[in-house]
């Protein structure tokens, strides 16, 4: 039983569950809690499975446009922990968005999407991060944008885990999206300022990005691995790696930068509502992703953009984060050996132990990019961990989402995880304890920027000089975890 769905967006909550911005000049403003609940309801319709042309039954376009419109969460139905879980599953594969934010109906239906972006499939053939909406007899739409695009991977053996760290290549499928769209140059420009852009940051590398012109920024959304996904107010020349979710129950921080404080099932709630696309409408500054002044928003009318034209309500989050609390790794095929117990001695002997602490594999701390000065009232208001490891600061000083910090992320399941490093700049395990990947003349086995065709990945420099049996036995202990 659920006695009590807590109201998320209030105004005293808003003000402190962000950690400010790198520059505390630019830290997010967010709508208020009257504009907020102003916001209708999503209405939340049965979806069906999107299969790749190949695989798609015979007749199932057609039997779809025959379906009738049905509401499948309704609040009242729901008594039990189970029920609620249930529920909360079927929110997290809902999609928030039918405008064609990302792709749309022709894409989905056409051979060369799926080729040209390497899209994963299931053992079925469906491509699950994507869903059909029926909002009517006829009314057959492409939904995007749900939690499970991002966070669910195809396995190799073409079954689905949710809450993994996803493999959708969102970025090439934007790519697709706009060249095959026809796409005007200042139209790609300006997506992709509302995107990323952050002119207050300094030294903001993404307006150098988008005056570079249609085929450059092309080929920089194609640049992104799977594995990692430009969303909203981060990058696409530090992508963010898709964060695993399995366990999140247990960490701190949310968002590669710990933007969001976690300190209960309310702090997840309004995190997967400033996700859902409500934080286009935040100010940072003076500064709006989409232009809008504060008048413009204060006015009253609609703002017609994906995911900002209405709201989850309180109770469609609750059941999103009961599910997402409820995430359990799949039974890890990798068991302890003789190897893999020498890993876990020289684990705890080269100190890995201090950040990465058994056994949640994460001190749940906040580290300090380098760059990056604490200010004093963070030591009594945050988790700091005092130390660089001196990976890319990018990701978290020049975006809308940085806050000076990375997040200590936790180990555990890294054998379903991968690219690796908050940018997903490295493949496997055994690149990050490469010492040539220091070098500048290194090729990342992950993400590498369009524009370059070496770069030295930098930082976490723990392990390197161990000899290559002990950087085995390390590895076969970290895929045991």
């Amino acid at each position: 039983m659920v006695d009590h769905i807590p109201r998320v967006w209030t105004d005293e909550a808003m003000k402190e569950w962000e950690l400010p911005h790198a520059n505390p000049a630019f830290s997010a403003e967010p709508v208020s809690e009257q504009f907020y609940y102003k916001l209708p309801e999503r209405v939340i319709y049965r979806t069906y499975p999107v299969y790749h042309p190949d695989h798609e039954p015979d007749g199932y376009w057609e039997w779809l446009h025959e379906q009738e419109a049905e509401v499948v969460f309704d609040e009242a139905q729901l008594v039990t922990e189970e029920d609620w879980v249930q529920a909360g599953e079927l929110l997290f594969d809902y999609p928030i968005d039918t405008l064609g934010a990302v792709i749309n109906t022709q894409h989905v239906r056409n051979r060369e999407f799926f080729e040209a972006t390497a899209m994963p499939v299931t053992s079925e053939g469906i491509m699950p991060f994507a869903k059909w909406v029926v909002a009517g007899k006829g009314k057959v739409y492409l939904g995007n944008l749900s939690c499970g695009m991002c966070h669910t991977r195809v396995m190799d053996d073409g079954s689905l885990l949710k809450g993994a760290q996803g493999n959708w290549p969102g970025d090439k499928a934007f790519a697709f999206a706009l060249e095959s769209d026809g796409v005007s140059e200042r139209g790609v420009q300006g997506i992709t300022s509302f995107l990323f852009g952050s002119p207050f940051a300094e030294g903001d590398p993404h307006g150098k990005l988008i005056e570079s012109g249609r085929e450059q920024i092309i080929q920089a959304y194609k640049a992104v691995p799977e594995g990692a996904f430009g969303r909203q107010g981060t990058s696409i020349l530090f992508p963010p790696q898709a964060p695993n979710l399995i366990g999140v129950k247990d960490r701190k921080y949310l968002d590669h930068g710990g933007l969001g404080q976690h300190r209960s099932i309310e702090d997840l709630m309004r995190y997967i509502a400033m996700n859902q696309a409500l934080d286009f409408l935040n100010f940072y500054g003076d500064y709006n992703p989409l232009g809008l002044t504060r008048e413009r928003l204060n006015s009253g009318d609609p703002i017609f953009f994906p995911g900002t034209y209405d709201r989850h309500s309180d109770a469609q989050l609750y059941a999103i984060a009961k599910y997402v609390y409820s995430l359990q790794a799949p039974e890890n095929p990798n068991k302890p050996s003789e190897i893999s117990e020498r890993g876990k001695i020289i684990f705890a002997e080269q100190g890995c132990v201090t950040c990465h602490t058994p056994p949640l594999f994460t001190n749940n701390k906040l580290t300090p990019a380098d760059g990056f000065d604490i200010p004093d009232s963070h030591y009594d208001s945050y988790d700091i961990f005092d130390i660089s490891v001196g990976t890319d600061p990018g990701y978290t000083m020049h975006t809308r989402r940085g806050t000076g910090y990375y997040k200590v992320p936790s180990l555990l399941g890294l054998w379903y995880r991968g690219p690796f490093l908050h940018d997903a700049s490295l493949a496997r395990l055994e690149d990050l304890f490469d010492a040539r990947r220091l070098q500048e003349d290194y090729v990342p086995t992950a993400f590498k920027p369009h524009n370059v065709e070496t770069k030295a990945v930098k930082g976490h420099e723990f392990g390197l000089d161990l000899p290559e049996s002990d950087k085995m036995a390390l590895i076969a202990y970290l895929l045991t975890l």
